[in-house]
């Protein structure tokens, strides 16, 4: 049984990074009051110029550019949503259309429509001490976004908590024009934040394509975005709350990766797809139960004007 306990663990802190990042962008962006519905299409350009990055350059180099990548996207909804001041909801759906088509398009042209080549995984870090110890052991053999998951949350918390930055976003996302009052540029603000998620986006996305998938796919980040987005809600808009959450629906993947592989004969009890859409099911079921209870910025998706002060 601990046996199982610890490989479900690894499994869930294996494969977390990659919705912990995406996660995080989410509340970065959406506690300045940008609503961040575009993380999938984020994610899937990071993941992408990772990926191709990766097959000709030093794996942090590659993260670094799918980093960018993921930050160039968000520029273009920061330009629509607080330059333009367009429908939030509407420019990130449009991002994410055009971040499925288009790496669609580079894939098949440059590779063909099975993927990229396997790309060569991060250098996995074995914590002395803990490989005999049962359970915790698990919390050993991983490569560095895996720890970099586990610290990034608390410091992001602490950052919006305890720091004038911090209270600066959270108040441009409650009360933007009481923001203004002190001198602040709303815009600069919502403008740091919105490239900050992207930034977290595509450091997702370029973990997932370089160090849990080993290459990039057709389907990649498989809603992983939206997920994200589920995970952040869950969350009450907290970058630990948001973690957690990232970790159980993580966890609900690797258990449907378990149930197949060592219970091979309820495959014919229940339909593979059933399994499939397990993370999925979990997500809904969370959000259903939480209902109406949340913590969503006062301004969030409202553009500014400062005409209307």
């Amino acid at each position: 049984m601990l046996e199982i306990l610890r490989a479900l663990l690894f499994s869930t802190l294996d494969a977390a990074p990659a919705l912990v990042f995406a996660a995080l962008g989410a509340v970065l962006s959406e506690r300045a009051g940008v609503v961040s519905v575009g993380m999938e299409g984020m994610m899937r350009v990071g993941a992408f110029c990772a990926a191709v990055a990766a097959l000709k350059m030093p794996l942090p180099l590659a993260v670094a550019v799918g980093m960018l990548a993921g930050a160039a996207l968000a520029a273009v909804h920061g330009f629509l949503s607080i330059r333009w001041r367009s429908d939030q909801v509407v420019s990130g759906i449009a991002l994410n259309l055009v971040a499925l088509a288009g790496g669609s398009f580079l894939l098949e042209s440059l590779y063909g429509p099975n993927g990229t080549p396997a790309i060569e995984g991060a250098t996995r870090w074995n914590i002395p001490g803990l490989q005999s110890v049962p359970v915790l052991s698990a919390l050993s053999g991983h490569s560095a976004p895996t720890y970099l998951a586990l610290v990034l949350p608390f410091v992001l918390q602490g950052l919006l908590a305890r720091t004038p930055l911090g209270l600066r976003l959270r108040a441009v996302g409650d009360k933007p024009h009481a923001v203004a009052t002190l001198g602040l540029s709303v815009a600069g603000l919502r403008w740091g934040a919105v490239l900050g998620g992207g930034l977290m986006a595509g450091l997702g996305g370029a973990v997932l394509s370089t160090c849990v998938l080993g290459r990039f796919e057709q389907h990649t980040p498989a809603g992983l975005g939206f997920i994200a987005l589920a995970a952040m809600v869950f969350g009450r808009w907290t970058p630990v709350g948001a973690f957690l959450a990232a970790l159980f629906f993580t966890f609900g993947d690797a258990l449907r990766i378990g149930l197949a592989s060592s219970a091979p004969g309820l495959l014919d009890v229940v339909p593979q797809g059933m399994l499939q859409a397990l993370p999925y099911v979990l997500t809904l079921a969370l959000l259903t139960l939480q209902g109406q209870r949340g913590n969503a910025p006062a301004a969030l998706g409202v553009p500014y004007e400062q005409e209307s002060r």
